[in-house]
């Protein structure tokens, strides 16, 4: 049986996207059926609309979404039809060996990440004689879409569906950036470069954590006043100020850590981040550019001499199972500031305004809120 839906599909590198009723299968084993009600705009898909990154087109979009369960297929027992889900893009089977060794945000389940495909290695959106993957193996920028069920997380009922979408991955990557994996620390320097929808997170986490100077790198003024409302210390337009003020803030000693959370990441970004941390400092790069760009270059005397230390984070180095709920219970608390994260609702055929505005740098997180009929 064949459910028709609604989506936003990029059928090759260079298009914006196209919205098209696509033929959607009934979920197979392991399987479930979500009808998403909120999905966020992440920079990530953008790279799929560039061409930056290797994926499989055509492709539907949106891997940061929540809903609801409307069917399940055999063997499922995680959830059931008529649950509230976060889906993560990064599923968790509990089974692989980073699962097995507590690294399950390399869980060997997203191994489809590029092509969409489920993990039977096959298609559930369809068009035309055609197969569509959806981004991540999630695809939220349809009304609905089959995924795994280790990609479903409980949302509960008292957290609204925009932001059940906007933990599924922009929230604990960017907290995670500076929680877990650069493990910043009380009374540390701490420098983040991009104050998008991941690095606005990662001031969060860094403040949180205790930074006692916490400084932002942002051309754009809107993403420099707002990280000053979430918490950074200082803003600046270039990596060149922010160095004299870590500099002398620091008689000389330089940052404990450098965050790299821009949109498109830059190997002259990198270079600033390296030079910006002094001994034993650490560089955590989350960021996404094009992949025919090597840009992670340092001088190795740098590295030895002052034991500086570069380092790649998926999903903030932390387990989607554990890290979703955990920002939930920040987010009652009153210590992680989830509703000024969205700056602007869009219907989903104005999700190319969408992009249009983030890459303005006009958002901090657009967000599309699903219109089911």
């Amino acid at each position: 049986m064949t459910t028709t839906t609604r989506a936003a599909v990029m059928w090759q590198p260079g298009q914006w996207w196209d919205i098209v009723e696509l033929e959607l299968d009934d979920p197979k084993a392991h399987e479930v059926m979500v009808r998403f009600e909120a999905s966020g705009l992440c920079h990530s898909d953008d790279h799929v609309r560039t061409g930056d990154v290797p994926v499989r087109y055509p492709m539907v979009g949106g891997h940061e979404g929540a809903g609801v369960v409307e069917k399940i297929g055999s063997s499922v027992d995680r959830v059931k039809v008529g649950d509230r889900v976060v889906c993560s893009f990064i599923p968790v089977c509990g089974t692989c060996r980073p699962c097995a060794v507590g690294m399950q945000n390399l869980c060997e389940s997203g191994r489809n990440a590029g092509t969409g495909a489920l993990l039977d290695d096959t298609f559930r959106f369809h068009k035309g004689g055609h197969d569509l993957g959806g981004m991540c193996a999630v695809g939220s920028f349809s009304e609905r879409a089959v995924v795994n069920e280790s990609a479903c997380v409980p949302l509960p009922d008292d957290i609204p569906f925009e932001l059940g979408a906007l933990v599924g991955c922009g929230v604990p990557t960017g907290w995670g950036t500076a929680v877990n994996a650069a493990g910043v620390r009380p009374g540390q320097t701490v420098v983040v470069y991009g104050a998008g929808g991941i690095g606005i997170n990662a001031v969060q986490g860094a403040a949180y954590a205790g930074a006692r100077t916490l400084v932002v790198v942002d051309p754009v003024e809107f993403k420099r006043e707002k990280a000053l409302e979430f918490g950074a210390t200082h803003a600046f337009a270039s990596a060149e100020e922010a160095l004299e003020l870590v500099t002398a803030d620091t008689w000389g000693r330089l940052a404990d850590h450098a965050l790299v959370t821009m949109g498109v990441l830059s190997s002259e970004t990198v270079k600033h981040a390296v030079n910006v941390v002094g001994k034993n400092g650490t560089v955590t790069v989350t960021a996404v550019g094009n992949v025919q760009e090597f840009a992670v270059q340092a001088h190795a005397g740098a590295l030895v001499g002052y034991q500086k230390k570069i380092q790649g984070t998926l999903f903030g180095g932390g387990s989607p199972l554990a890290e979703i709920p955990r920002m939930f219970d920040l987010y009652r608390s009153g210590h992680l500031r989830l509703d000024e994260l969205i700056t602007t609702r869009y219907k989903l055929e104005q999700i190319s305004q969408g992009y249009q505005d983030m890459l303005d740098g006009k958002n901090l997180r657009g967000m599309i809120i699903h219109e089911h009929l």
